[in-house]
């Protein structure tokens, strides 16, 4: 890897990290296509924007907390289930056709920006 490539994800994994903390997610949405042009597989591409997203979500989580912006009686529930469905989710992304983890993807950005959309 050159120092081009490098500088490339560092400015991708930047762009990432912004949306996710500023938007409180939407991180994965983008980093899935980036990491895609870089030649991972569909596959590997939302494997490895998980993998990339949660420390910057627990870095943001972090932040919001210590500025009392997220009460831990909310966050402490949330985190467990947040959890166990990223478990669950990382299981059934080995399980599940390609084809359905894209649809199913594509068809959670439409709800995202449907709903951004409506009053």
């Amino acid at each position: 890897m050159g120092k081009k490539s490098v500088k490339a994800y560092l400015a991708g994994g930047a762009c990432v990290g912004a949306v996710n903390g500023l938007l409180g997610g939407g991180g994965g949405m983008l980093a899935v296509p980036i990491l895609q042009r870089t030649g991972l597989s569909e596959r590997q591409a939302h494997a490895a924007a998980i993998a990339v997203i949660a420390p910057a979500s627990l870095l943001s989580g972090a932040v919001y907390l210590f500025e009392g912006l997220v009460p831990a009686f909310v966050a402490v529930p949330v985190t467990l289930g947040v959890f166990l469905g990223g478990a669950l989710g990382a299981k059934l992304l080995n399980a599940l056709p390609l084809k359905a983890v894209s649809l199913l993807f594509e068809l959670v950005m439409l709800a995202a920006g449907v709903r951004l959309l409506l009053p």
